[in-house]
């Protein structure tokens, strides 16, 4: 995957180069912005970026009440949580602090508390929420190109 994003870096990268500061950063802010919705996408679907689906989760240790069908990740993938930041140098997708320990939990398949500081710890398997997929970098191309060529 790095490999081809290096190949992309070498074929656009001087013609990036040569653009304006400003139109570097409004070509890495409509890159960002895709990523982004990108990535809600996939999480939502809960698949990795190379495709393969999500470790499921464990059987709860409590018993519910009636079924609950809860999707995973519902909230953390919400714009208000996942932000983007462009310059004219990087686009950057990233959580917010406040649920960073969260994603960071589950993209490392760290052990964590469940539901608060105090509870019980778990081992969470790793869920890569954030990563570049084959699409996205045919999409950051598809974007560069466009650009480049004077297309919205």
């Amino acid at each position: 995957m790095s490999t081809d994003l290096d190949a992309l870096e070498a074929f656009a990268g001087e013609l990036l180069a040569s653009l304006e500061p400003t139109a570097r950063a409004e070509l890495a802010r409509r890159i960002a912005r895709e990523l982004r919705q990108s990535q809600q996408k996939r999480i939502a679907a809960q698949q990795n970026p190379d495709g393969s689906a999500f470790a499921p989760r464990k059987a709860r240790l409590r018993a519910q009440r009636g079924k609950l069908r809860r999707q995973m990740f519902a909230r953390i993938r919400l714009a208000k949580h996942l932000k983007t930041r462009a310059t004219g140098n990087e686009a950057v997708v990233a959580f917010t602090a406040r649920v960073s320990h969260i994603a960071r939990a589950h993209q490392f398949g760290l052990r964590d508390h469940v539901d608060h500081r105090r509870g019980i710890k778990a081992d969470y398997p790793a869920r890569q929420l954030l990563g570049i997929s084959v699409a996205d970098e045919a999409l950051i191309r598809d974007l560069a190109v466009a650009h480049l060529a004077g297309r919205p």
